[in-house]
């Protein structure tokens, strides 16, 4: 796929409310974001960015039909899959913990300010945080919730397979920083804070920075909120 950073990012709008989609598609459209697709419902949208081949997929978790759960599971099975990130009318809820462990990247509520989901679109699809330290902490601690002792016993073993940098790379993942933060911190340039997540994803065996925030909370070596 095409570096994002180097054209408009592309999006797909998927929401069973054309309201909502005209809502932002204008929002998107008029800060130069190039919404490629859009579907009302879940049923065909894998092969819809499979033929559109956006970075982001902006999904609704409540519709009929396919919801946006198993919609999300089966855009992050495809090859080179886009992006993910899920409206939700509620904060943190069992759809939106469900959609993480099948891949979604972060999510947004749908009364967030047009500004913010522009920014979170433009994140995502450079690879980069999309959840607020606060929307962290609150994933984190529903993942952490349901958490027993092999839970535990089996984040320590993944944690045990990173390199100390990598380490500290997900630590200062699991508060919610974005690359540029974690880089000013660590002293690293923004393209070796993206190695470094792209090898802590394939040791830790997770779909992106907020599993890999709630397996480095469940090792004890991330914040103690």
């Amino acid at each position: 796929m095409p570096d994002p950073q180097a054209r408009p990012p592309r999006v797909l709008l998927v929401d069973d409310d054309a309201l909502v989609r005209g809502a932002l598609r204008t929002i998107l459209g008029a800060a130069g974001v190039d919404v490629v697709g859009e579907a009302g419902d879940g049923a065909g949208v894998a092969d819809l960015a499979r033929e559109r081949r956006p970075d982001v997929v902006l999904m609704d978790l409540r519709m009929p039909g396919v919801d946006g759960v198993t919609a999300t599971a089966r855009i992050r099975a495809l090859p080179e899959p886009p992006e993910v990130l899920v409206l939700t009318t509620w904060e943190v809820d069992d759809a939106v913990i469900r959609s993480i462990r099948a891949g979604a990247s972060g999510f947004l509520l749908k009364s967030t300010a047009p500004g913010d989901i522009v920014a979170a679109v433009r994140a995502v699809a450079a690879g980069d945080a999309v959840l607020s330290p606060e929307s962290a902490r609150a994933v984190v601690e529903r993942l952490r919730a349901d958490e027993g002792a092999d839970q535990r016993r089996r984040a320590l073993e993944l944690v045990g397979r990173l390199t100390d940098r990598e380490r500290a790379v997900a630590e200062r993942v699991s508060l919610g920083e974005t690359n540029a933060e974690i880089g000013l911190a660590l002293h690293m340039s923004a393209g070796t804070v993206k190695q470094h997540l792209s090898a802590i994803v394939d040791k830790l065996g997770v779909t992106g920075r907020v599993l890999i925030a709630a397996v480095m909370v469940r090792a004890g070596f991330g914040p103690r909120w």
